[in-house]
């Protein structure tokens, strides 16, 4: 029985598996300084040789997580990929995507081009690992690299010849995941991955511990990846469809997002789902988090809806309430407001779906959507203005950041004049430190106030949160 994602073996598995025996005895049988690389081997740390091997001889994994959501770039070839992953047509494919800019395939990656010069300047640090067939489980960036600076060997770690392709996508998952210099997964990759994971039964709290997170910011991450998922397949216009890596840049705004929707949720599910349309409509059409952030579940009915032209606000009939079968059980047919966001939000998908399609569609067709993205930007923009003026106003009654923000000043005063109390020998150092546990003080003050006033923290206090928690420990 065949693994999920299982892409049986290489067409030179059996000369890889040769080459890799006889390296293996060559390095164990000698006196000298053997390197080894320990790996996490079904849940155990787990020691294994390293070798040297023609980089050449070896192929790009075609399940590698670093490059899921990139692999949508080309439909064609992504199906190629899945249909036969060795030949050179999806090796070369699987080149270019690992060189590629995340958000952007078209273009070059500027980190791939830094590790390039890293190897080149300074050689290879850390080995690789491979399957006894020559798969690449961790080190296909590496690999491309080097095959372009024309060194002919890598070092590598090889797993036990008892491997799965389970086994490939776990170990990968745990190097990938370690504290240390290795590139990152691009932010649709790591949650592809986590969902991944969630999906083959592990805990979701044991997953938020491998991607060390906390369990609330996996469930917001996996929240905002079936959003993105619902975006993509509404998306569908004819041969035109948006794809998850579209989104790849959008990661603050998304997760704001999910923080918002979490609170207005929980006293109205209604607003909520208004607030996350219009939210997502606005990060489709490329606003900034700034304006985003202006988008409140009223927005539609108090600024936008007066905006849009009669052409987008086209509303389909209302559906009526629907039982699941089964269960017998009665679910009510969709608010008539939240309908029409849905319907805004379609009109945009579906316009820049088309607008990206480029030449894969007509030019008319490309033209027509290229009309309505602009009305819907356009009308977006309009409401947004009044929208901001009112937040200024609220925000005036709202003074707590405002005061941070200015003590945030006072503080980056207090490192110039010490820098220059040090220059000249004058600093009370007694005075310093008494301000300084006053400074901790107050920190616990505004910690415990956050506590009790803030439902959903972001980034900012879940951090202070987090600092204070950790000095009363």
């Amino acid at each position: 029985m065949k693994d999920v994602g299982d892409f049986g073996q290489p067409p030179l598995a059996a000369e890889n598996r040769a080459l890799v025996e006889r390296r293996l005895k060559e390095v164990t049988a000698g006196t000298g300084l053997q390197e080894t690389l320990t790996i996490e081997w079904r849940l155990k740390p787990h020691v294994v040789h390293v070798i040297d091997v023609p980089v050449d001889s070896l192929y790009y994994n075609p399940s590698t997580h670093r490059i899921r959501a990139q692999r949508s770039y080309d439909p064609k070839l992504d199906r190629r990929l899945d249909e036969d992953p060795w030949s050179e047509e999806s090796q070369g494919y699987l080149d270019v995507l690992l060189k590629a800019e995340p958000s952007d395939p078209s273009k070059r990656d500027k980190d791939f081009d830094e590790l390039k010069e890293s190897l080149d300047g300074f050689k290879q640090n850390e080995p690789g690992l491979i399957t006894p067939d020559g798969i690449l489980v961790n080190g296909n960036t590496r690999a491309a690299a080097l095959r372009e600076l024309g060194v002919p060997h890598i070092r590598v770690g090889v797993l036990p010849d008892s491997y799965t392709w389970a086994d490939i996508n776990q170990v990968e998952l745990s190097l990938q995941l370690r504290p240390d210099t290795r590139r990152p997964y691009s932010y649709i990759n790591r949650l592809l991955t986590m969902d991944e994971q969630v999906e083959a039964g592990r805990p979701l709290k044991d997953v938020a511990r491998e991607f060390r997170i906390r369990e609330s910011t996996a469930e917001q991450d996996l929240w905002v990846l079936s959003c993105l998922r619902d975006l993509r397949d509404r998306s569908v216009a004819g041969e035109a469809q948006l794809r998850l890596l579209d989104f790849e840049d959008a990661q603050e705004k998304l997760r704001e997002v999910h923080r918002a929707y979490s609170k207005v949720s929980k006293a109205d599910l209604r607003k909520a789902e208004l607030l996350k349309e219009y939210r997502l409509a606005a990060i489709v059409m490329d606003f900034s988090k700034t304006d985003v952030r202006l988008i409140e579940p009223e927005f539609g009915e108090r600024y936008l809806d007066q905006r849009v032209p009669d052409d987008l606000k086209a509303v389909p009939a209302t559906a009526p309430g629907r039982v699941i079968p089964g269960i017998n059980r009665a679910v009510k047919a969709e608010a008539p407001q939240v309908a029409a966001a849905r319907a805004f939000t379609d009109s945009v998908l579906r316009a820049k779906a088309v607008v990206r399609a480029g030449e894969k569609v007509l030019a008319e067709a490309s033209q027509k959507a290229a009309e309505v993205f602009d009305l819907a930007h356009h009308a977006m923009e309009d409401a947004l203005e009044p929208a901001g003026k009112d937040a200024r106003v609220r925000k005036r009654k709202q003074a707590a950041p405002d005061r941070l923000y200015d003590a945030c000043q006072d503080i980056e005063q207090c490192v110039t004049d010490m820098v220059l109390a040090r220059g000249s020998r004058s600093l009370d150092e007694e005075a310093l430190d008494e301000a300084v546990l006053k400074l901790k003080a107050s920190l616990g003050k505004l910690a415990r106030t956050a506590a009790q006033s803030i439902e959903v923290p972001g980034d900012g206090v879940a951090w202070l949160l987090d600092a204070v928690r950790q000095d009363n420990a």
